[in-house]
């Protein structure tokens, strides 16, 4: 070590008593290469007496030199707090897990119980993991209360890596009769995909005590969100969720939103750059309808939003009386839009909590849409076969995360064989002919398969004519199904009212679902329903956005779509 850098380091030894018995070393950019470099930096540990906290970061450190500092711990019981990020800068990948293994072997032999260890920007791969496994697996650890491991590059097997070790770390402690109670979990940039995100969410669902989740830019997608969702659920303390520039699409934000439903504590949700769409939005609107009482941050930024999802979300945070914040900048709104929501959220007395929409995509192309279309129109045989699907997935998210309502799963009763004729060919006459067996169609569909649901009832609200018997027997039958569909919880009716939307072409939905060719029937039919006590004004508010911004698409059911409007607008206003 050169002279000057020696000076250097004596310089700021006296400077580094900063309170709360803490040693700090941070941001001094030292080159700790060997022993010798060290020297006063370990004489400095092993003479403070009652040390609780060491910050080395912003320095980097050598095999030798941690070797060294190391050797100073052994004797340090006391310490509970290692602030150890960005200390490997220009060290070669394979000298981290060594270097690691040396310290965390100190602070095993020492008996220190760490409350806090961080890691972060360290790059140090798998190996690194490696390097700090039995640290994390020893009684070392079993206080641990806070992990910081952000930009770590730990991949896919680093993750698994990990997630044994705090499952471990868990098992042991439990037996002692001390459960490991990890409160703060941060994981961004680690490359962790799904796989690593499934093994972890397996930890997270057994600890059951976490209180902050920050797992940013991972590269998961839907099938690691929903482990991650399944997870969140165990562990009712947790008060910020940032899944920040992951891919949730429908599926992941529908499996999150039904793990939101149980938690009472979140106060920041940061689900930003995660492709939740419209769909998405709207089942979280829903949540935050019927749930988080404490909500103050909302983050739901380029996420492909359109205006009308959005405006279904401004509406549900009407009645968060601790919300601060909602963010719905990058999404497809358009000019228009984006004043729409501007007027909304001030009409509310809420305009100071919206974020800037300055970076707002403009609205949907019509060219996608249309391609979307053309794609549906090649697939029309397989319309049954996409419900079915999409149906299954929606229950296999229910299912998964423990939702499990009398109504969501009974067993159906064998469908008539001319119930089932009816709904594959629908007619009037064949819809009269059913006489008493019109009341098994909703037996049809349960609350978890929004997609089959819409689908019977457009089918049915298609018969609607001014023939008393033929009008008697299809409202008879729409208010059956519908009070069925609308008396689950909030999350369970908005699926499907995005669902019945997206069909009948008033709002962008996500994969292939057939658009329906809307008849005046189908509106009257809402008409009815919607003054029916059944109907709940809230569900009333969240048709009337999607009618006044999609005048267009009722066009060729212009007198149906103004009954409709007429009667929903008094129900947002009784």
């Amino acid at each position: 070590m050169a002279s000057d850098d020696i000076a250097q380091l004596a310089d700021v030894l006296s400077k580094t008593h900063v309170g709360d018995r803490e040693l700090s070393y941070k941001g001094l950019g030292l080159k700790l290469d060997n022993a010798e470099s060290v020297e006063d930096l370990v004489r400095e540990i092993e003479q403070y007496q009652g040390l609780r906290a060491l910050r080395l970061e912003g320095n980097t450190v050598g095999v030798e030199a941690a070797q060294a500092i190391a050797k100073a711990l052994e004797n340090k019981d006391l310490l509970q707090r290692c602030y150890w990020s960005d200390m490997f800068t220009g060290r070669l990948r394979s000298e981290i897990p060594t270097a690691l293994r040396s310290l965390g072997g100190a602070l095993m032999s020492a008996g220190a119980r760490l409350t806090e260890l961080d890691l972060s920007d360290n790059a140090f791969g798998p190996d690194g993991v490696k390097g700090i496994e039995q640290l994390l697996k020893s009684p070392s650890c079993h206080t641990l209360r806070e992990l910081r491991l952000n930009n770590c590059g730990m991949g896919i097997g680093g993750g698994k890596i990990l997630a044994e070790a705090l499952m471990e770390c868990h098992r042991q402690s439990s037996a002692l009769g001390a459960p490991f109670k990890l409160r703060v979990f941060v994981a961004g940039r680690n490359r962790l995909e799904n796989e690593g995100a499934s093994a972890l969410a397996k930890a997270f669902q057994l600890m059951g005590s976490l209180e902050e989740v920050h797992m940013p830019q991972n590269g998961i997608n839907y099938a690691g969100v929903m482990a991650l969702a399944s997870a969140m659920r165990q562990n009712p303390e947790l008060r910020v969720l940032n899944f920040n520039d992951n891919t949730f699409t429908k599926k992941g934000t529908l499996a999150m939103a039904q793990a939101l439903r149980h938690l009472r504590n979140v106060q920041v949700i940061n689900f930003g750059d995660c492709l939740v769409r419209s769909e998405g939005a709207i089942a979280l609107a829903a949540v935050l309808r019927d749930g988080l009482p404490i909500l103050k941050e909302l983050s739901l930024s380029f996420g492909e939003i359109t205006e009308v999802a959005a405006l279904v979300v401004a509406q549900a945070v009407m009645e968060k009386p601790y919300m601060e914040k909602v963010d719905l900048n990058g999404n497809c709104l358009g000019e228009e839009g984006c004043e729409a929501l501007r007027e909304a959220m001030e009409n509310m007395d809420k305009g100071d909590m919206l974020a800037s929409l300055s970076d707002d995509e403009g609205e949907p192309d019509d060219e996608d849409e249309d391609e979307e279309d053309d794609d549906e129109d090649e697939n029309n045989n397989d319309d049954a076969d996409d419900c079915n699907e999409e149906d299954e997935e929606y229950g296999e998210i229910v299912k998964e995360n423990g939702i499990s309502r009398k109504e969501d799963s009974p067993v159906k009763p064998q469908s008539p064989a001319e119930v089932m004729s009816f709904l594959n060919c629908p007619s009037a006459e064949k819809f009269l002919q059913l006489g008493d067996m019109r009341t098994s169609i909703h037996q049809q569909f349960d609350a978890s398969e929004p997609q089959k649901a819409a689908d019977v009832l457009l089918k049915i609200s298609s018969l609607y004519n001014e023939d008393l018997e033929t009008k008697a027997a299809v409202l008879e039958t729409v208010d059956a199904v519908l009070k069925k569909l609308l008396s689950g919880s909030a999350l369970q009716s908005y699926c499907f009212l995005s669902t019945l939307m997206v069909m009948m072409g008033l709002l962008k939905g996500e994969g292939k679902m057939k658009k329906v060719l809307l008849v005046p029937g189908q509106l009257l039919c809402l008409e009815h329903a919607v003054q029916q006590e059944y109907f709940p004004q809230h569900h009333a508010s969240l048709l009337h956005i999607f009618l006044s911004k999609n005048s267009e698409a009722l066009k060729s059911c212009s007198s149906a779509r103004e009954r409709l409007s007429s009667a929903l607008e008094k129900k947002c206003h009784n």
